[in-house]
């Protein structure tokens, strides 16, 4: 009996052995490859996405969030880790952190069993909608505080600053925005003197825009816009496929000349029960290694999506089938690497895509950095602003009333990713906006103050000062207590204002 099989016969038996604690080796970065950063081994992803549909309604939690952080309970990840060692998982995927909650144990236990994690930055609420995009200082808020939260941890795999956002040709405008959130995480990562730890994205598999996709996150001459690694969530080998028949090989083709590691950020086609993952073999064979770096399965637990590769039951555990077909796979996955030392990438960015009927996000510029301090400034300099005790609702009246009247009255707040043009202000928050608008209406009407009344909705402030652009924003330390994004009611027009 080997001995990882041993420890599952213990698993089962409900015996679980001490182990001593481990200080993982961080995994670094060179060209299109993943490393141990103390010897020259290169690093596969054998990976599972963990994260329970879980919400404050099932268990309580000590934040307002509209979900349950899966690196927040160390019994839970007592509970599961045996069983991610069984399936030989080296990284595990988490959708949603919170980071106002302590994530010692969890991420001690994972270091443990030799396990990174890779975490998105977003969450819920808090995060880039392909229908209505936008990057501002509430989103920024969010995603610094998750690295804040988690950069200390050498098991950090890295970070995802989106997942699935452009997913049709129709909404690709949002990868604009996405790549903005790339760039200021990596600024920020950066500035705060943070271990080195890679920003990427993770994007579907839809054959009308994935190699737009793909070119646009990694172009460009500046690398610190351009993601550090790309995610693919591809779900096309179902039941006995083949690498030819899957799809895999042109894939694999498409990605063999790409300058930054890829891999499968979600396999695991579910179309032919039990999932046997015939893939295994081919993700972590000779075809496919030499230009992916493994993939993660999607995913632990079962639920309404019928994915699980486990019952979960208050502190009982049971294993599906696809579990034992799954880590049998895994046990001999062998990838054969290179080594650090003898590499020497060739690969280069590549060329951005174009706009066109199929791509609506333009290369350069990206939308501003959102910038707190801008924003807070100019709103101590205007005289028409929102009231205070503004709900949601009267704030969506009031933006398409405003901009209704006078659509130049909000250039300062609209952005457009296809032109590249973007207003000053459209990285601040939505009160901050809407005062920018409210106040250009009224001084287009010759500051009568008939014009800043709108049923009362809006009123005057004696200015404090004026105007002016503090410093870089990428430092700011920002509450992690948010409120809740407001997306103006309103189309986008043709004037908007270009940052320069």
């Amino acid at each position: 009996m080997t001995r990882l099989a041993f420890y599952g016969a213990l698993v089962a038996l409900g015996i679980l052995l001490p182990r001593a604690a481990a200080d993982v080796d961080p995994i670094v970065i060179k060209g299109s490859k993943f490393f141990y950063q103390s010897n020259d081994t290169q690093f596969f992803i054998r990976g599972i996405a963990y994260q329970a549909d879980l919400t404050n309604d099932d268990i309580a939690t000590p934040s307002n969030t509209s979900y349950v952080d899966p690196l927040a309970d160390a019994d839970r990840c007592k509970r599961d880790i045996p069983y991610l060692r069984q399936l030989n998982t080296n990284v595990i995927r988490v959708y949603a952190v919170d980071p106002a909650q302590n994530h010692d144990s969890c991420m001690s236990q994972l270091a443990d069993a030799g396990i990174y994690v890779l975490s998105d930055l977003a969450d819920p609420i808090d995060s880039i909608d392909r229908d209505s995009p936008e990057w501002t200082v509430d989103l920024l808020s969010r995603y610094t505080s998750v690295i804040d939260a988690l950069h200390g941890y050498n098991n950090i795999l890295g970070f995802f600053a989106g997942n699935e956002v452009s997913h049709l040709a129709n909404n690709t405008a949002a990868s604009a925005y996405v790549k903005a959130a790339v760039r200021d995480s990596k600024a920020y990562i950066k500035s705060s003197n943070y271990r080195s730890i890679g920003v990427g994205y993770a994007t579907n598999d839809d054959p009308e825009i994935r190699t737009n996709l793909a070119d646009y996150f990694n172009c460009g001459a500046n690398a610190s816009e351009s993601i550090d690694f790309w995610g693919y969530n591809v779900y096309s080998w179902c039941g006995d496929s083949s690498y030819v028949q899957s799809g895999y090989q042109n894939r694999t083709i498409q990605f063999s000349n790409y300058s930054v590691p890829s891999f499968f950020s979600e396999y695991g086609c579910n179309k032919v029960q039990p999932r046997t993952f015939s893939e295994v073999d081919a993700i972590y064979g000779p075809n496919m290694t030499q230009v992916w770096s493994g993939g993660i399965v999607y995913m632990y637990f079962e639920e309404a999506n019928d994915y699980g590769l486990v019952d979960v039951s208050g502190d009982n555990v049971s294993t599906r089938p696809a579990f034992s077909y799954l880590s049998n796979r895994m046990q001999s996955a062998t990838p054969t690497g290179v080594l650090k030392a003898s590499y020497a990438p060739t690969n280069s960015p590549q060329a951005c895509p174009t706009v066109n009927s199929n791509w609506q996000a333009d290369a350069s510029p990206l939308p501003p950095t959102p910038n707190t301090d801008r924003c807070q400034c100019k709103l101590s300099s205007l005289s028409c602003i929102p009231k205070r005790s503004l709900g949601t609702t009267q704030m969506g009246e009031l933006f398409g009333t405003v901009c209704g009247l006078s659509s130049s009255a909000c250039n300062g707040i609209s952005h457009n990713a296809t032109t590249g043009k973007y207003g000053a202000y459209s990285m601040c928050n939505s009160t901050v906006q809407l005062a920018v608008a409210l106040d250009a209406y009224y001084r287009q009407q010759d500051s009568r103050s008939s014009a800043c009344s709108f049923d009362g909705m809006a009123v005057l402030q004696k200015p404090s000062g004026t105007f002016s652009s503090p410093g870089s924003p990428v430092r700011d330390r920002r509450s992690t207590v948010r409120p809740r994004r407001f997306r103006p009611m309103y189309s986008v027009g043709s004037d908007e204002l270009e940052m320069t």
